[in-house]
């Protein structure tokens, strides 16, 4: 039989992409996502097929001489002019014939998004597919007797964290994100000594970042905090909720610009483990020292950016 077509052949190559996929998730990449996934998933499928029995990947459309030649060939008594197998529906349809899969709605439309048949209608759409390709995964290895360490690798934590019914969704979220920005990380200073990345961290928490802006929601504070996935400096950003008499600053976003998370609202930061309530506090006292106790008003803003654009500065002798 021809060895692209034997079981290791497929479980390597379904491990290959199921790897990309995951990289295209952590960065973003949606689309690439699905289309990596959808691979995975049909490699692995054809994988437990061929696991069984070879001719089980054997397309059969009518008596035409190429499935003669397919099930002679997958049965290695003869080489067929065109290697011909099934498709990932089909796959599907076979494992689900043979009670190893179950029928899955969102299984079915990845697919027919790796295929071209229906196509998400936005990235966030593409994005929520992680779970749907952790669990198939989970369930076709298992089927096998294969070990999940050995097929994700580094990515075996956060795929198990896609599946984790018991965490709510937000909390799986994160924590698959944070590993993914981990692994950026990791790949983008891999290179680094030990030493020099922990330098590295040490100097980007030690910068001293206050800036205040106004928006057209009111006055906006970014300051520094520890990273929740590599452990760098990160950007928090702090909005007042209150009003201008009486301002109450909290946190609503952290990006850092060393491993590229990005977590957009205060459930996020809490579920990545961010101490919000500390970042409250300093946001507020920075926010008093800033504005020397006055009201945070839009004419103060002004007033104190053209006090500091005013301030004379003379150069040392």
């Amino acid at each position: 039989m021809d060895d692209s077509l034997s079981f290791e052949s497929f479980l390597e190559g379904a491990k290959k992409a199921a790897h990309r996929a995951m990289d295209d998730h952590g960065r973003g990449e949606y689309d690439e996502f699905a289309l990596h996934a959808g691979v995975a998933i049909e490699r692995l499928a054809k994988a437990v097929l061929v696991s069984k029995n070879p001719i089980y990947i054997v397309e059969v459309k009518g008596n035409s001489n190429s499935n003669t030649d397919m099930l002679f060939h997958m049965g290695g008594h003869r080489r067929a002019k065109k290697v011909r197998t099934i498709g990932a529906s089909e796959a599907i349809s076979r494992l689900r014939a043979l009670d190893v899969l179950s029928p899955d709605k969102e299984l079915d439309t990845l697919i027919d998004v790796r295929n071209g048949v229906a196509h998400a209608g936005s990235g966030d759409e593409a994005k929520a597919f992680l779970p749907t390709l952790a669990k198939t995964v989970e369930t076709l290895l298992k089927d096998l007797g294969g070990s999940l360490n050995a097929f994700w690798g580094r990515w075996t934590i956060a795929a198990r964290m896609a599946v984790d019914n018991k965490r709510s969704k937000v909390y799986r979220d994160v924590q698959v994100r944070i590993k993914q920005a981990k692994h950026r990380y990791d790949d983008r200073f891999s290179d680094l000594p030990e030493h020099l990345q922990q330098h590295l961290k040490i100097e980007q928490l030690r910068l001293d970042v206050f800036r205040v802006g106004l928006t057209g929601s009111g006055i906006q504070i970014e300051s520094r905090e520890k990273c929740p996935a590599c452990g760098s400096g990160a950007h928090v950003l702090s909005a007042n909720q209150g009003t201008e008499e009486s301002p109450h600053f909290t946190v609503i976003a952290l990006r850092c610009s060393m491993c590229y998370l990005r977590l957009a609202t205060r459930d996020e930061l809490e579920a990545a483990g961010v101490d919000v309530k500390s970042v409250d506090d300093r946001a507020a006292y920075q926010a008093a020292t800033f504005f020397d106790g006055a009201v945070l008003s839009e004419r103060t803003f002004h007033m104190r950016v053209e006090q500091f654009l005013n301030t004379e500065t003379h150069d040392p002798d």
